[in-house]
């Protein structure tokens, strides 16, 4: 382990797999930012590649966590407990921070002193081209719950949150090998505003084959994250009533592409699982 920063404001945290070939522009980034009251913490979470050597070469201006392949909500929760930071921010291991994104967030909170979480705009760029995200994508700001139950509307690189937010809505939930940001973000904005700076200050980067949204069948950790949410009682009548909806659309297309591959039994499921969430909320059985 390398040497810490003593109280630090921030805690940036990078988790990160056998990304190599792309780790150190994400750490660059971090080090080259107009704030500096910050540490940086790297989660190896059991790279087999040349990532070791990599985060040698920082010595003592990184701090380096390593651990057996654990996937990257264990990987984030290592960084969370070790940090020392009063403010977490992410940085995932294929994306890019423009050198004031640091500044401005703080900038942000000392303004607004009541916020627990904000994250900034973002650009995006997929194999090398940069894209306009589509309308669907839009980032709001303030109360998201609603909009963020289609799809995520948070990025992880894009946030900085108070520590103790995760004291209220818990951790990353390691059982889940993706979607993991969805489903803490609904955990966050169905009782918190999620704040928006309307500036882009990620480089976010997609397309290539190792990226976790790039696999099959990622609703089926949508859906395991609504139940949850549905679930725990913590959603106003409004929304565990949107929440059930957009379940339900979720289980019909899953339970559809179930049955075209001939899993009758798991389309069963997933078409029983809506109603059963449905009489929850409702009281109709």
């Amino acid at each position: 382990m390398c040497k810490r920063k003593e109280n630090p404001l921030v805690s940036v945290i990078i988790p990160t797999y056998n990304r190599g070939w792309i780790l150190k522009e994400a750490i660059d980034s971090v080090l080259a930012q107009d704030f500096t009251d910050f540490e940086l913490i790297v989660v190896d979470d059991g790279s087999t590649d040349n990532t070791h050597d990599i985060l040698s070469s920082y010595k003592e201006n990184i701090v380096v966590l390593r651990q057996d392949n654990k996937g990257v909500s264990s990987a984030r929760n290592r960084g969370i407990v070790s940090a020392s930071g009063r403010f977490i921010a992410f940085l995932d291991s294929d994306d890019l921070w423009l050198s004031q994104k640091l500044l401005t967030q703080v900038h942000f909170f000392n303004a607004n002193p009541e916020a627990l979480i904000c994250q900034t705009e973002e650009i995006w760029i997929r194999n090398s081209i940069r894209v306009n995200p589509k309308k669907r994508h839009k980032k709001l700001s303030g109360n998201i719950f609603e909009s963020s139950l289609y799809l995520c509307l948070v990025s992880p690189s894009a946030v900085m949150i108070k520590r103790s937010l995760f004291e209220k809505t818990g951790m990353f939930d390691e059982s889940l090998p993706a979607c993991e940001d969805y489903d803490m973000w609904l955990r966050v904005s169905c009782r918190y505003p999620v704040y928006l700076i309307d500036t882009p200050l990620i480089i976010k980067r997609g397309g290539h084959a190792d990226q976790l949204s790039r696999s099959f069948g990622l609703d089926r950790y949508r859906i395991q994250s609504l139940k949850k949410i549905i679930a725990s009682n913590l959603l106003a009548d409004k929304q565990a009533m949107a929440a059930v909806n957009v379940l339900k659309e979720k289980c019909d297309i899953y339970a559809n592409g179930c049955l075209k591959r001939g899993r009758k039994e798991k389309a069963l499921y997933y078409n029983d699982l809506a109603r059963s969430c449905l009489a929850k909320v409702t009281g109709y059985f």
